[in-house]
């Protein structure tokens, strides 16, 4: 039997349900329906809660990775990479090496070092020196003085030298050996200074690289936004810092966090959300739906659209009493795809119909009681 048919065959029991109502009065909008007519057109019930949001309209998005959240490294030296120690879209940890590069500059910044460290040790002993003859009198206090001068400028080229070294990627204990007058390194190990993915690797072994060049990117991507295209005759049925937002189809939750000032050419606005839960489920850069809940306005119950029917300009519901159904009207609050939030004198624990309203309809206009 067809769709049409069916219905047809429904409305037709519901009428005939009218006819065969008790002349005794009932409330002006209740109707009777036993269990055995319900079952004959097919009527289905929903037990009301507590008072809810409903899901709200879903939007494309596009999933963003906050500034904060990617470095670049950088070449600290001009020289040849050497050797690349991970590859492309591999997870690091903090500190992990990411490639060795090969550096005269490095050659030429130890020796600095090598230089200011025996400058600074040779003026710290004729620092001390110097004091001893001041003390006895052999020489002027003035020669004294002249050599703590002396001694804090070379104590201040040799902190010039070790952060110089620092900053080319040199860890301490290497600095304090090479200041030391040990052995040298011939390349530069380029560490990570945060963990994240390796989104982008810029340069081959043997590649000559300058100063500042970029090598690689960094991004953590356990903390991800979500951008999202919303109309800006919508900008009112949302909630712009505190929102709940869903991406359809896996498990991620975010919450809005800010709406853009700006209209798009396409007449949209930002709505940024920033991922609570689920963000391994996405990638920076994709496409996704997000869900954006209504805005709250009021209590509401949320119900199917096949819930709700209208006569004239008013919507109802039907709600199961011990007789029947009793047609309540209630007023919509919002709506998202395929449920409606109204308002109305629901209770928790009451039935509505969800399936045959048509039917129900019928059977409540054949007894007459709606205006």
């Amino acid at each position: 039997m067809s769709y049409q048919s069916s219905l047809w065959t429904r409305t037709l029991c519901a009428f005939a349900i009218a006819l065969s109502l008790p002349s005794a009065a009932l409330a002006a909008d209740e109707f009777a329906v036993s269990a055995t007519q319900m079952q004959a057109l097919g009527v289905q019930l929903q037990r009301l809660d507590k008072p809810a949001s409903i899901p709200g309209m879903a939007y494309p998005a596009r999933v963003v990775l906050p500034p904060s959240q990617e470095y670049v490294v950088s070449a600290p030296l001009a020289g040849v990479v050497d050797q690349l120690l991970i590859g492309q879209n591999e997870a690091v940890k903090p500190g992990q090496p990411l490639l060795r590069l090969s550096s005269p500059e490095l050659g030429e910044q130890q020796l600095k070092l090598m230089e200011a460290a025996s400058r600074n040790r040779l003026a710290q002993r004729n620092l001390q020196r110097e004091k001893q003859l001041a003390a006895e009198g052999i020489v002027p206090e003035r020669r004294a003085q002249d050599a703590e001068t002396a001694a804090t400028e070379e104590r201040a080229r040799l902190r010039q030298a070790e952060a110089a070294l620092r900053l080319a990627g040199l860890d301490a204990g290497a600095i304090s050996r090479v200041a030391a007058g040990g052995a040298m390194q011939d390349a530069l190990v380029i560490r990570a200074r945060a963990g994240g993915i390796v989104t982008d690797l810029g340069v081959k072994p043997g590649q000559r690289v300058q100063q500042s060049d970029p090598l690689a990117r960094v991004a953590d991507t356990r903390k991800l936004w979500l951008d999202i295209q919303l109309p800006v005759e919508r900008q009112s049925k949302v909630t712009a810092r505190g929102g709940q937002v869903t991406v359809v189809g896996r498990d991620v939750v975010a919450v809005t966090t800010s709406l853009g000032a700006t209209v798009s050419d396409s007449q949209t606005l930002v709505l940024r959300a920033e991922v609570t839960r689920g963000a391994a489920l996405l990638r920076p850069g994709e496409f996704v739906q997000a869900q954006v809940a209504f805005a709250a306005g009021g209590e509401g119950w949320p119900v199917p659209v096949a819930a709700v029917v209208r006569q004239g300009d008013k919507a109802y519901v039907f709600v199961r009493t011990d007789k029947g159904f009793v047609a309540t009207p209630v007023d919509v609050l919002d709506s998202a795809g395929q449920a409606l939030r109204v308002k109305g004198a629901l209770r928790p624990g009451q039935e509505i119909a969800v399936t045959s309203v048509i039917g129900l309809k019928a059977a409540w206009l054949g007894k007459g009681g709606s205006n």
